[in-house]
């Protein structure tokens, strides 16, 4: 099976508002960008669009090792709570609904397709892939602007 390292990250001014998302593909060298927006999103929705969009570019099942300065998307993966989440017909533990269950469900089948490792890294810290991703993503946000 194929390792791939994909670095994601979204943006967005105001909540709603424009956003974008910006991935990086790593493969034997070679380094692939992804990216896009809408006119009217958030900060999560773009988060997770960034790592499905880049998840989704695989061509076969990989091994993806994902980089994300996303609480909400690594949290909700490494600590259980989409498992949690779609148990319960996705509501969270105070049985309000789950906020983008149309991308969750698209991760969970994309996840089901390759092995997927979650790892959070700083936001706008020193980490040179997640500052590049981050860059893109206001470059796309600033499209819709």
């Amino acid at each position: 099976m194929k390792k791939v390292v994909l670095y994601t990250d979204g943006a967005c001014s105001g909540n709603p508002g424009p956003g974008g998302y910006g991935a990086v593909l790593i493969y034997g060298g070679v380094e692939k960008e992804i990216f896009g927006g809408e006119k009217s999103t958030t900060n999560n929705k773009m988060e997770m669009m960034a790592v499905i969009k880049g998840l989704e570019a695989l061509k076969e099942p990989c091994e993806v090792e994902v980089y994300s300065d996303s609480a909400y998307i690594v949290n909700a993966i490494e600590q259980g709570w989409i498992e949690s989440w779609r148990k319960n017909g996705w509501r969270k533990a105070d049985k309000k609904p789950v906020k983008n269950v149309d991308l969750w469900e698209k991760l969970l089948e994309l996840m089901d397709k390759h092995k997927v490792i979650f790892n959070k890294v700083k936001g706008h810290a020193d980490d040179e892939y997640n500052n590049r991703c981050d860059r893109i993503a206001v470059r796309e946000r600033e499209k819709f602007a």
